[in-house]
């Protein structure tokens, strides 16, 4: 059974109101029948595309404080040493995971631990894989930390399409690998921020699960 994420509940009712108005419409106000059909299979294709992007799958996450986990799904684009300006202000090691219009666009936890650091930042909408998203687009910055990898952070990015950004991440509280953490509405990418020492355990251009593909290791 398909499960929908929570954020979208509103989103997808409206949708299928739409949907049905709009079908019934084509039947109603138009003549030729290959123009009804055409119209009602573009009507029930943006109406799957909108609950593929809200689809929640369960993850069976193997909870491991020694490990890092994909926070959401999507395919690796940047692997680098960077300066991080916001909370560390020093050199970090940066995994940005890029999501597609296919991806389940959930956020979860990538590690256990306890919130120290949780703040939205409004910003521009450029695409996700321009260089200044990580700085200009609307965004939050997430810090969790635990007693393997110190202190991590996460940051959700807004791309072209994504107009709001969902975070329930709440400082000080204590969070749990693997659970929810939010979400992005129709877009667009998760870079993380970990210790220069931290083993990757994936490469450029790997696709990622969120919730239960291992990333990184002490």
């Amino acid at each position: 059974m398909i499960r929908f994420h929570k954020e979208g509940y509103k989103i997808i009712v409206i949708a299928f109101i739409l949907a049905i108005a709009g079908i019934l419409l084509a039947e109603k106000l138009l003549e030729t029948n290959w123009l009804i059909k055409s119209i009602q299979v573009v009507i029930v294709f943006l109406l799957i595309i909108i609950l593929q992007f809200f689809r929640n799958p369960k993850r069976a996450t193997n909870i491991d404080e020694t490990t890092i986990i994909a926070p959401v799904d999507g395919k690796v684009v940047v692997i680098e040493e960077v300066e991080e300006p916001e909370y560390f202000k020093d050199k970090r090691l940066q995994v940005s995971i890029f999501m597609s219009p296919i991806n389940v666009h959930v956020t979860r936890y990538a590690m256990s631990g306890l919130v120290k650091y949780s703040k939205y930042h409004p910003g521009k909408y450029l695409v996700a894989w321009h260089p200044k998203a990580s700085t200009e687009n609307e965004r939050t910055t997430i810090v969790i930390e635990n007693d393997s990898f110190g202190e991590i952070l996460y940051r959700q990015i807004a791309g072209a399409l994504a107009k709001r950004i969902v975070n329930y991440a709440i400082e000080g509280e204590t969070v749990i690998q693997g659970t929810d953490a939010g979400f992005i509405k129709f877009g667009s990418r998760v870079d993380l921020f970990l210790p220069l020492n931290t083993e990757l355990t994936v490469k450029l251009g790997d696709k990622v699960k969120g919730g239960i593909q291992v990333i990184a290791k002490k």
